[in-house]
């Protein structure tokens, strides 16, 4: 069996989402059967596993709808994709393509590093749901990776193909700690963009119920949005750091006294996971992903009410409570692991590479 996996989404400076995903996936695929990278640029390789590897053109070209012609030459029995976008026009090998949210169906800014040709194409096709079912119906099995995705592309009909949750999971954070005390601070973190369905603004405003504490907000922002965060939080209580190091990031959830997240939507949640990896408990949004992600350690809170926000973080003020929350944390995180997502994703590619090349792939 044959099996190509499509990194071409991978960055060559550092992992944002779908980056992480296809290395750590990739990897831990590669302990479970052989498999082989398809690239779009040599640089990749410095941030992917010492695999295998062939050379495509790029995933944001306008040679995408065609890229099929190129991967025929391979002959691989099955293809994994990490996002829905691949082209398939022609494919003579099983194909799985992956949906990992529809947040931008409710929320259109597309991503800022983006081309402009790219982002104007990413925001017409987040305009209907035409677009979407076309792509999820071209492969022979879509991938997800939470429960909450599924029930949506269920509940909109967005495909015909069987759907599996193959799982997001965290790095491990060096030098973690095995285990933790509460401490005396009241230091909070929160890591992640700035983009308007974040709402960050509820954790500024909930800082005026919540005298001493410290929110620590770690991602890059820009000028305009931390004047704006500045002038609605109690002066000296917000502590911008402007993006951090591995190690940085690492320190910080082992001190803070919680993690908080008012976001209004999410595809995941990865700084939950990677919180909780360390025993640091969680305070976030009462939306459904983070009830998958956060089970039953985090506190749940409404994002739209600062004043209740702050009550959910004061929740964790008492330090049996605090000490209960952070290590049902840790059991919680181990939910999420590379490993436990590679042994279902093998089970999809050896399902689909089995039934041979696809009928509707001959035409």
């Amino acid at each position: 069996m044959r099996v190509l996996f499509d990194c071409r989404y991978v960055r060559t400076d550092h992992h944002d989402g779908i980056s992480r995903y296809s290395a750590r996936l990739v990897e831990a695929l590669a302990r479970r059967m052989p498999v082989e990278m398809l690239i779009s640029d040599t640089a990749q390789l410095a941030m992917l596993p010492d695999l295998p590897w062939h050379l495509l053109s790029s995933p944001t070209s306008l040679r995408e709808p065609w890229v099929a012609r190129q991967v025929n030459r391979l002959t691989p029995d099955a293809v994994f994709s990490p996002l829905q976008t691949m082209g398939s026009r022609g494919r003579r090998y099983g194909l799985v393509l992956t949906l990992h949210d529809l947040i931008y169906h409710r929320h259109r800014t597309p991503p800022r590093d983006l081309p402009w040709h790219i982002r104007f194409g990413w925001w017409a096709y987040h305009l209907t749901w035409g677009p979407q079912r076309r792509a999820l119906n071209h492969p022979d099995e879509v991938v997800t990776v939470s429960e909450t995705t599924r029930d949506l592309i269920a509940q909109h009909r967005l495909t015909t193909r069987p759907v599996t949750v193959v799982p997001n999971a965290a790095d491990p954070l060096p030098g973690a700690p095995r285990t933790r005390r509460a401490g005396s601070g009241r230091d909070l973190v929160y890591m992640g963009s700035f983009m308007p369905y974040k709402n960050v603004a509820t954790l500024a405003r909930a800082l005026h119920e919540l005298p001493g504490y410290r929110l620590h907000l770690l991602s890059r922002v820009p000028r305009a949005e931390r004047d704006r965060l500045a002038a609605l939080a109690p002066s000296g209580s917000l502590e911008f750091h402007d993006g951090v190091t591995d190690a940085d990031y690492a320190r910080l959830l082992e001190t803070a006294h919680a993690l908080v997240h008012a976001s209004l939507d999410e595809g995941f949640g990865i700084p939950l996971v990677e919180a909780m990896s360390v025993g640091t408990p969680i305070v976030v949004s009462d939306i459904p992903i983070f009830r998958e992600i956060g089970g039953d350690a985090a506190i749940y809170a409404d994002p739209r009410d600062p004043a209740r926000f702050a009550a959910a973080v004061r929740v964790l003020a008492d330090a049996r409570e605090w000490s209960r929350r952070s290590k049902a944390a840790r059991e919680q995180a181990r939910r999420f692991d590379w490993d436990r997502s590679a042994d279902v994703l093998y089970e999809v590619l050896r399902r689909v590479a089995s039934k041979g090349r696809p009928e509707h792939a001959r035409r």
